[in-house]
């Protein structure tokens, strides 16, 4: 070799290593066959806390913990590097403060041309903040595994791309009832219902969760018992940095109970809307129906009156009749309207149900028409029901004839009767006790949700102008809740209507005089009658009525003026109050004459049934409108 080469060589050994002694990021340094370290750059100084003249000499095996020594890694690491060229892995170093770092290590053997080994090349990497990072990132993994694990309300699972199950939580396996052994690995449409499955369900969820980035909705699903539940899922893809799809998040929540407690609240909502509808209906309905009795009150007595004394004069009184009968019909529209404000005075009593059909079946008959058949049903021993004879069979012609009109081409009507025990809560409409549910069942043409929901509102018909009121069903509805029952329609459409009149049984102690005969009325002496109305009109009426039968009779328009008249009078025999008046009711000065006199007779007369409390629930009642005729049997029973 020329002396300029050698110059040229040691140049260059002097660059490389100047280089190596620069690079401060890795540790490079040379070790002997043996171990014993030879060299030592800036970054092993920097990496491991070692200045070179302390390092020098010593065996690489100081960086090791204590127990890589004793397990002979340092030793395992040469060995390596020489058998299969090279030696590269990470663990944990030690510095000279004692601190460990995470270090990534390569070893490569150096050889002379002849092959004979010479010693290491070795590089270190501090690695401790990736391995830290590779810490924390792996805890967190772990914390959420662990997290979705105990998830119980959820139904947390993955999903390959191609929809198998890939794991399972405690929740999915709650929700659904299947083990991870027995759900990882399968397909997740086997938790779709067949109808779901076969309309391709499944797959349109995963398509929809890849093309939009989620998929959400609601669906029936089954559990591995077979049973279903309402569930809400999520779906969600999971894709690597590249973009590609790795599989799917799937989150489904159980939702059955709280969709049915939605629903329930909804409906009993709806039927408190509905039944403060109806009160403030009935309300409305009860007060136009008692202006209105007070008005056919006058009309009727001034023509009965006029009637009397007209009798010989056939055209007039052909006159009269026919205005009598027109104010009847307003007489029987205002009893409709009062029963479904129920405030309708009903006389309740033990009713057999299959004799009272049985009494009205000629009129049910005539009024069906040959084109309807009709079918009575009735189980043997019905027990008696508690109802007025006259509304109940109103309520039953009433409900027979909406049937016939329901099948303008003929069909079928079955009244039938069931008896069933109601115990408390399972009606919320019923108090707890035995009923008798009389049912009207024809084959018509049935109503949908929209008309069944409104067919008992008043003035509601589906009968076409002129051909009905509307307050057929709806005066069912208020009389039958006035007897503590229930009318219940169920409907649907094309397939026929079911009207049920729900009525309570009489008690054996009361079903046992199921008929009583009535008392005939005495004559009646001529009385001093008190009468006491706020309506001129009606006050004027009845005295005139009074006076026709030969009574003296003394007014007054109002509680006040009626007790100065009777401290003032020493003769009245019989007292007449109207019910309803402002300041003081009837009731109230039914109350203050009996104190003054406990021994008059008093009669109350109303537009409407009221509730009445103490002794006025004992006085007799006089209904508007009234008749002559009605007058003089409620005076006679009063002054028995």
């Amino acid at each position: 070799m020329s002396k300029d080469q050698s110059k040229a060589d040691a140049f260059e050994d002097k660059r490389f290593r100047l280089l190596i002694d620069a690079v401060i990021d890795y540790a490079i340094y040379m070790i002997d066959p043996d171990g014993i370290i030879t060299s030592w750059n800036a970054g092993a100084k920097r990496f491991k806390g070692y200045e070179e003249a302390e390092i020098l000499g010593q065996h690489f095996s100081r960086f090791y913990t204590e127990e890589d020594r004793r397990a002979g890694l340092p030793q395992r690491a040469l060995d390596t590097a020489i058998h299969e060229g090279r030696f590269e892995g990470e663990g944990w170093r030690v510095r000279k403060d004692g601190t460990h770092f995470w270090s990534h290590v390569v070893i490569d053997p150096i050889v002379d041309p002849s092959g004979k080994l010479l010693g290491f090349a070795k590089i270190t990497r501090d690695l401790t903040d990736r391995k830290m990072a590779e810490e924390v990132l792996k805890q967190s993994e772990q914390q959420f595994r662990l997290l979705v694990q105990s998830v119980t309300d959820y139904a947390i699972y993955m999903l390959a791309p191609d929809g198998r199950v890939t794991n399972w939580n405690l929740g999915a396996q709650r929700i659904k009832g299947y083990l991870p052994r027995e759900v990882i690995g399968e397909h997740f449409s086997m938790f779709y219902t067949p109808q779901d499955r076969e309309a391709g369900e499944p797959q349109r969820t995963l398509d929809t969760a890849t093309r939009e980035g989620r998929f959400e909705s609601k669906g029936w699903r089954v559990r591995k018992d077979g049973t279903r539940f309402l569930a809400h899922v999520v779906v969600d893809p999971i894709r690597g940095e590249t973009g590609t799809l790795l599989g799917f998040a799937k989150i489904t929540r159980d939702i059955t109970e709280s969709t049915l407690a939605q629903q329930t609240l909804e409906q009993t909502r709806e039927a408190l809307f509905q039944a403060q509808k109806m009160q403030a209906i009935g309300q409305l309905s009860g007060g136009i129906a008692h202006d209105f009795n007070n008005l056919l009150t006058v009309i009727l007595g001034n023509l009965e009156i006029v009637r009397k004394r007209l009798a010989d004069d056939p055209k007039v009184v052909r006159l009269l009749d026919n205005a009598t009968q027109g104010a009847l019909r307003g007489v029987s529209l205002t009893q409709r309207m009062l029963a479904f404000a129920r405030r309708q005075e009903l006389k309740s009593e033990p009713v057999e149900i299959p004799a009272l059909v049985q009494g009205i079946s000629g009129l049910l008959r005539s009024s069906l028409g040959p084109s309807v058949e009709l079918e009575t049903r009735f189980l043997p021993d019905v027990e008696p029901v508690m109802a007025d004879v006259n509304q109940l069979e109103l309520a039953v012609l009433n409900l027979a004839t909406n049937a016939r009109d329901a099948m303008p081409h003929g069909g079928k009507i079955v009244i039938s009767t069931r008896t069933e025990e109601i115990h408390k809560g399972s009606r919320p409409a019923l108090a707890a006790g035995r009923y008798v549910c009389l049912s009207v069942t024809d084959t018509g043409e049935g109503m949908d949700e929209a008309t069944l929901a409104s067919a008992m509102d008043p003035f509601f018909t589906t009968k076409g102008l002129g051909k009905g009121t509307g307050l057929g069903l709806s005066m069912v509805h208020g009389c039958i809740a006035q007897l503590g029952g229930r009318l219940v329609l169920k409907s649907q459409k094309d397939q026929g209507t079911t009207a049920e009149l729900w009525l309570p049984v009489a008690t054996e102690s009361v079903a046992a005089n199921l008929v009583a005969d009535k008392p005939v009325a005495p004559d009646v002496p001529r009385l001093c009658v008190l009468v006491v109305d706020d309506d001129s009109l009606v006050l004027t009426s009845t005295c005139l009525l009074l006076e026709d039968l030969g009574h003296r009779v003394i007014s007054a328009t109002s509680g006040v003026q009626a007790l100065e008249l009777f401290t003032g009078q020493q003769s009245i025999d019989l007292v007449i109050t109207d019910m309803a008046m402002p300041q003081m009711s009837g009731a109230q000065l039914a109350d203050a004459i009996r104190t003054l006199d406990p021994n008059v007779p008093i009669i109350l007369a109303t537009g409407y049934a009221e509730r009445l409390e103490g002794f006025a629930t004992k006085l007799p009642r006089l209904s508007k409108p009234f008749t002559q005729l009605s007058l003089v049997e409620v005076i006679a029973s009063a002054m028995k």
